[in-house]
């Protein structure tokens, strides 16, 4: 990377610690374009990127992220703040639960209660799945109160991997879109909320932007209650998920609404 852009994005990641908070004024976020996209990945690139978004996230702001399905808007969800901008921005009902995003399946152990084979969690993550389970005590309180399970995500691309890893606790993830509208494939689909944004990382297109199948988001599949699974939304993945936890590790299918979610 040219000395140029590097002291650029190191600046960025400087100025990610001091950066207001969605609602606070801000005239514009600020757009970040990741080296290689999402066409040729350039993981090595991208460690002043990370720092940029992380200082952002630490200092209380929302960050436009690439994932494996659609883009996501994150805060930090240890952070009650973060977690009320996430809604306000989204104009979401407060009884739709959040996500949390993890780096790794070895820190999923910490904010949830697993009740099925570690084997079958690396069988599933990281992709484009998300898996509903018991929250532990560790997880903020404030984040989905409503309900006693979480739902987890590691998503297959490196970028917000590499982001989850270098923050304190998990990411408070989810859609980058208003409520009830369309998923989004670029950053100029969700133009109307980069001024909430501290931060926009644009990856490049993701999938086929013609495909109304690439933009369902991830396949959503409750597990907290041993032996059995319930798909809570199909998404983009269904078949493959389905496979394993039927034909691999035997759980039983149970219809929406009767597992308790």
């Amino acid at each position: 990377m040219r000395s140029g852009r590097r002291a650029a994005l190191a600046a960025l990641a400087r100025a990610g610690e001091d950066a207001p908070g969605p609602g606070l004024g801000r005239a514009a976020a600020r757009l970040l374009l990741l080296p290689g996209g999402a066409a040729r990945p350039d993981p090595t690139g991208w460690s002043d990127a990370v720092a940029a978004a992380a200082g952002a996230l630490r200092a209380g702001g929302l960050v436009a992220v690439p994932t494996d399905t659609v883009y996501g808007v994150a805060g930090l969800a240890q952070d009650s703040g973060a977690v009320r901008s996430i809604y306000s921005l989204k104009g979401r009902n407060g009884r739709k639960p959040l996500a949390i995003c993890l780096g790794d399946v070895e820190r999923l152990y910490r904010y949830c209660q697993v009740n099925v084979p570690d084997e079958l969690l690396r069988d599933l993550l990281p992709g484009p799945v998300t898996l509903v389970l018991k929250r532990s005590e560790e997880l903020n309180k404030d984040l989905n109160p409503f309900t006693s399970l979480v739902g987890v995500r590691i998503p297959n691309h490196p970028f917000i991997r590499e982001l989850a890893r270098a923050c304190p606790g998990p990411l408070a993830l989810t859609s980058a879109n208003i409520s009830c509208q369309a998923s989004t494939l670029t950053v100029s689909e969700f133009q109307e909320l980069w001024p909430q944004l501290s931060l926009i990382i644009d990856g490049g297109p993701i999938g086929d932007l013609q495909s109304p199948e690439c933009r369902l988001g991830s396949t959503v599949v409750d597990l907290s209650v041993s032996g059995k699974f319930t798909i809570i939304r199909p998404g983009c993945a269904l078949t493959s998920t389905v496979e394993i936890l039927r034909q691999k590790y035997g759980l039983i299918p149970e219809p929406a609404g009767e597992s308790g979610h």
